[in-house]
């Protein structure tokens, strides 16, 4: 299992302090982005996570600690935001970017690296504008379409199904403005 965060757009209420209390020097890491949490199986599904404000160790321990079951290898770079949540797994391996390392043996972040990818270009060349309110929407379609992909055995028939079953026992309705 790979665990990362990524921080895409601009956030709509930029803040004016650090977690810590000091003011904002520059930019910083996600500073005035929309910050994401991403977990994904090698060879599986991803799940990914809107997080409002800035990502934090607890915030980050609290969505592994639901979602992965703690006999599982993790592998993460090397963030403090995942060392104490990491102690709680079978192996907590991580890889060092700060030293150019991205991969050792079968420790790496590849996987999640490349979902990100998709996620981004994805969101810069086809959908363009996405308010932070919509932003869980749009991570649920990518992880869908990844979750259901060729790699995995899924065909487009399939995935179609799949996408269908969703809409059962849902109805949209048309209420009109001026109706009481």
């Amino acid at each position: 299992m790979e665990a990362d965060e990524t921080y895409y757009g601009k956030k709509a209420d930029k803040p004016k302090v650090t977690t810590s209390g000091r003011p904002f020097l520059k930019g910083g890491m996600g500073a005035h982005k929309i910050s994401i949490v991403s977990l994904v199986e090698r060879g599986g599904s991803v799940r990914s996570f809107h997080v409002d404000g800035t990502v934090s160790a607890k915030t980050v321990s609290d969505i592994l600690f639901t979602n992965v079951k703690r006999d599982t290898v993790l592998h993460t770079d090397e963030s403090k935001l995942y060392t104490k949540a990491g102690k709680e797994y079978a192996s907590h391996d991580t890889v060092n970017h700060g030293a150019k390392e991205y991969a050792r043996g079968i420790v790496h972040m590849n996987t999640i690296e490349g979902y990100f990818s998709i996620f981004k270009r994805g969101m810069k060349g086809v959908y363009q504008h996405c308010g932070e309110q919509h932003l869980h929407r749009y991570l649920a379609e990518f992880d869908f379409r990844y979750n259901r992909r060729m790699a995995l055995g899924i065909n487009d028939k399939t995935r179609g199904e799949d996408a269908l079953k969703g809409i059962l026992g849902k109805r949209l309705t048309y209420h009109r403005p001026d109706a009481a």
